[in-house]
This record gives C-alpha cells, structure tokens and sequence, in this order.
C-alpha cells in the first residue's frame, strides 16, 4: 500500500477516546472477576470501583458523541471499500450506544437491588429503579450480555486497527496515536 498521509483525529478526540478505552479496558476484567469469583470483601471493593468507572464513563462517552457530531473524524482513505469502512462507522455508533446503554442497564439493576452506588466513595447517586430484586437479576443479566456484545465490538475495533497498521501498513492507527 502507498504511504498516503491521511488526516489524524484532533487532540480532544485522542484524549477521549484513550480515556474511555483505558475505563473500559480496566472494567471489563473487573465485571468478569466479580461476576464470578468470591473475593469476600474484596468484591464488594471490585463492586464499588466498577460501578466508579461506569459513572465516569457515561459522561465521557456522552462528550465524545457530542464532540464527534461537532467535529466529525477525518474521512477513511479512499482505497479502503465502502463495506469496510461502513463497518467501522457502524462499530463506532455501536460502541457508543452500547456503552451509555450499558451503564444506564446497570445503574437500572443495581437500583433494582438496592445496592449502594458510591462514587470512588466521595458521593453516592440515587436508585433510578423501584426495589425489585427478581428484575433486577434479569437486568443484570441483559448487563452481562451487553458486556460480551462490547467486548466482541472492542476486539473487532482492535483487531481492525492493527490490521490496518500492520497487513495494509496504512496510517490508519497512527491517526488515533498522534494525530
């Protein structure tokens, strides 16, 4: 492939989209973990950063869509096919719905619960969600789904990028690394 010099994405956009890959790169193996081991005390620890994160990232990722309609991502090179590159938009979007979607899901199931939701224990948000503990276990499983449908989404964003870098030796990537 030639070494076409493709417009990189503004440092707002890098900065964002680190930062969320960065919280849901760190929540994903702490949602498995305490899904699925006991760790006593350390769980409900686990329990309280994950839900931490998840408060974060709702109004990060709420920014990014809002600064992405305000600042659209520079166009993909013209030698990649149409199909290629609607499926990296349809990623994008999907990733963005799936992530505000999955934490309003979780915010809904833990209400439903009536578990504490402390924010990196300086403040705790509100239940959303009357107390209803047999929804609130479908809830959280409508979450854990949501979770693989990301993490599929993020290995397949992943795996592109690296395509892109390393089989069509294209600058793909590198508009995300330095812009």
């Amino acid at each position: 492939m030639p070494d076409v010099v493709t417009p990189g994405y503004t440092a707002t956009a890098r900065v964002l989209h680190w930062l969320t890959a960065v919280l849901v790169l760190t929540m994903v193996p702490i949602g498995i973990v305490m899904a699925n081991v006991d760790l006593g005390s350390t769980g409900d620890w686990l329990y309280d950063i994950h839900r931490s994160i998840g408060v974060v990232l709702l109004p990060i990722v709420a920014i990014r869509v809002i600064y992405r309609w305000a600042n659209p991502p520079p166009p993909l090179p013209d030698d990649i096919p149409a199909i290629q590159q609607l499926a990296a938009h349809m990623t994008h979007w999907a990733l963005y719905l799936l992530l505000i979607l999955q934490s309003f899901v979780g915010w809904i199931a833990t209400s439903a619960y009536r578990a504490p939701i402390k924010v990196f224990w300086l403040f705790e948000l509100p239940p959303i969600w009357a107390v209803d503990q047999a929804f609130s276990e479908r809830v959280f499983v409508l979450h854990r789904w949501i979770g693989f449908v990301l993490a599929a989404l993020i290995c397949a964003h992943i795996a592109a990028a690296l395509f892109h870098h390393f089989v069509r030796r294209d600058q793909v990537l590198l508009r995300m690394l330095r812009g």
